[in-house]
């Protein structure tokens, strides 16, 4: 199963962006959905996570400016970012937990750069 990531760029602060993540292969369910992000020097967090079923949560930095979506029949899922600050710069990456033909898998997508700058 493989994740391409989709949507990162150059915004200014207060600005929205969108990102797109789609899952590929033979895919049977997607139980996890989830975007992380890594800023220079640090280690990769988690941002945002949503079931199959629609639960969602969220890292306390980005409650409330950031929202999580899924398409269960496009195996996508996508992260609506608003109100955005130069603290969200960072490479986001996608994920993704299920069950393929090959059996459960889990797999990061390629990352996407988002910077927030003036």
């Amino acid at each position: 199963v493989q994740l391409q990531a989709f949507g990162g760029g150059v915004v200014q602060p207060g600005g929205s962006l969108r990102l797109s993540c789609a899952a590929s292969g033979s895919i049977s369910s997607i139980y996890y959905m989830a975007w992380y992000r890594q800023a220079p020097g640090k280690q990769r967090d988690l941002v945002a996570a949503v079931t199959s079923g629609g639960n969602a949560n969220y890292a306390d930095s980005v409650k409330g400016r950031f929202t999580i979506s899924r398409d269960n029949a496009k195996n996508t899922v996508y992260l609506q970012m608003g109100s955005l600050e130069p603290g969200d710069t960072a490479v986001y990456y996608c994920n993704g937990m299920g069950l393929s033909a090959r059996g459960n898998f889990g797999s990061w997508g390629q990352g996407t750069l988002v910077t927030v700058s003036s």
